[in-house]
């Protein structure tokens, strides 16, 4: 069965509250070659307080993180148009819910499929709610131990969703030492489920590393330039990039859809008789010589002499004419051992 790699760019805050940007990301991801647009649903009333710091203070962004949440909400009305956009561009609407409103939101404008972010794999009321609705969860592992990984897989396979899950690492912008590629492997062993990596490095390399290794899914944070302000700007992947690594992942996934046999040369036999050397001398040699390995040279083509690997045969074998220096050492210029 062929393995396709699911490519997810995640535009999260990276339209700074413009819907008109949101919608810019989804023409941009879908002329990249990604499969599915992700965002974040915002309902600042319903997730957040007054207590809640910043995880990063945004530059010239004035109040609470409470009022930043605020800014970045959108209506019931603007989401559906959101995703109506991504099925008419051939992308799936993906969206990360951060509150039991936002799930209801989303499951009424009938979005394809939920993301769980790192910090809500302890949230069982949303993971039960998001259970209720039968769509599939990709669940994100970065700020989790296995303990509460093994809890949150449990609950929702116990309630037959369909799930996946992302080696994550909660690093803006993750250094390689801190990818834990490793975990992909441990994960698709103790869950048995499609696996895949979700980046915040900022470059291509971390995404490459994972899809050459199996990862079946794969998401981004994307930025239309990483000067902007929104707070994972310089974790994200511009444009340019993605379509950098998008051309490299599907040619990875290509690779790993064409494992290659190596006893199958018989579309390299005339490359091998070019490469390949036979057996000469490199002096004059005279009737009754014995060969000597300080006689012997290899010349290219193969087939012309004794092939290169029978040297060992021929050391100590008496000639049974001349030869001259360079000339290829045939079978008729020896005496049968």
């Amino acid at each position: 069965m062929k393995q396709h790699i699911y490519v997810i760019g995640e535009v999260g805050q990276a339209h700074e509250g413009s819907v008109g940007l949101a919608h810019a990301y989804i023409d941009a991801l879908a002329h990249a070659g990604a499969n599915a647009a992700k965002f974040q649903v915002h309902i600042a009333d319903a997730e957040s307080s007054i207590y809640e710091d910043f995880r990063v203070k945004i530059p010239y962004q004035n109040g609470s993180r409470f009022d930043y949440w605020k800014s970045m909400e959108f209506s019931l009305d603007e989401w559906d148009g959101l995703k109506k956009h991504c099925e008419k561009v051939g992308l799936d609407f993906l969206a990360s819910p951060f509150s039991l409103a936002a799930v209801e939101l989303l499951n009424e404008i009938g979005v394809f499929g939920f993301k769980v972010g790192s910090g809500e794999v302890d949230n069982l009321p949303m993971l039960d709610k998001i259970a209720s609705t039968g769509k599939p969860v990709i669940l994100s592992s970065g700020l989790s131990s296995w303990t509460e990984l093994d809890q949150a897989m449990g609950f929702l396979q116990s309630r037959g969703t369909p799930v996946s899950i992302l080696q994550c690492t909660t690093a803006y912008p993750a250094k390689p030492h801190q990818w834990g590629l490793n975990v992909m492997f441990e994960m698709s062993q103790r869950y048995q489920v499609a696996v895949g990596f979700s980046d915040h490095s900022g470059d291509i390399f971390a995404c490459l590393a994972a899809a050459a290794l199996g990862a079946r899914l794969l998401e981004f944070h994307v930025t239309f330039d990483k000067r902007m302000s929104n707070p994972d700007a310089s974790s994200s992947l511009t444009l340019r990039q993605v379509t950098t690594l998008l051309a490299g992942i599907r040619k990875i996934e290509t690779a790993l859809n064409f494992p290659v046999n190596k006893d199958a040369n018989a579309a390299f036999s005339r490359m091998k008789s070019m490469f390949g050397k036979s057996l000469a001398v490199n002096r004059d040699l005279r009737k009754g010589e014995q060969i000597q390995c300080s006689d012997l040279e290899t010349k290219k083509p193969a087939g012309f002499g004794m092939a290169a690997a029978r040297y060992q045969e021929v050391l100590g074998r008496t000639l049974t004419r001349d030869i001259a220096k360079w000339e290829f050492l045939t079978e008729n210029h020896l005496h049968h051992a």
